[in-house]
């Protein structure tokens, strides 16, 4: 039997859609997500949410090791969503990653082209936490002046790889950052220092 997901699916995907645009829109915010009880483990609430929100038949995902480890999970989000699961990283439109420390570089990933930039891929990091103290340094469209954003645990080179993405606008991944119920984003237009 395939676990339950949102217990009122229209109202909590609007209201999931509406954090993560407003996430994109102000980068380096921390927004709540919610309506979302459990999820397959190691899947967080948070990128659970996101994915149940966000893919669909059109928009093949790719997990992560420590996610595709568990066919319930695939399982779960297919049943959920109908996002086809590919094992190839620069297929997928969306990816969820579990482990941010060993993720594949950035390139790795559908960086989209000039004609079509939009089909450069979302990746879905789940984070131990965040928090809007010391960490990046963040700055441009949708920030006023500056901010800052913590995540724990990015790989050791996440800033330099975050500002390769930069150069590489209009192309380049966004990022979502997931932890427990809260999300913060790092669309391809954010400086990162």
């Amino acid at each position: 039997m395939v676990a339950p997901a949102f217990a009122d699916p229209v109202r909590t995907s609007q209201a999931v859609f509406r954090a993560v645009m407003d996430a994109m829109a102000h980068p380096g915010s921390i927004v709540a997500t919610c309506g979302l009880a459990q999820a397959p483990q190691p899947l967080g609430l948070a990128a659970a949410a996101v994915a149940l929100t966000l893919f669909d038949y059109e928009t093949p995902m790719w997990l992560d090791a420590a996610l595709a480890q568990s066919p319930e999970i695939a399982g779960w989000l297919r049943f959920h969503t109908g996002a086809p699961c590919t094992h190839e990283p620069h297929q997928a439109a969306f990816a969820i990653i579990a482990d941010p420390s060993r993720m594949p570089q950035f390139d790795a990933f559908s960086q989209g082209s000039m004609e079509y930039p939009d089909r450069a891929a979302t990746l879905v990091l789940q984070v131990e936490r965040l928090s809007a103290d010391a960490g990046l340094r963040l700055s441009g469209p949708g920030i006023r002046g500056s901010c800052a954003l913590s995540a724990a645990l990015l790989p050791a080179d996440f800033a330099t790889r975050m500002r390769t993405n930069r150069a590489l606008f209009p192309c380049g991944v966004d990022i979502i950052l997931a932890s427990d119920t809260m999300l913060a984003a790092l669309p391809r237009s954010v400086h990162v220092a």
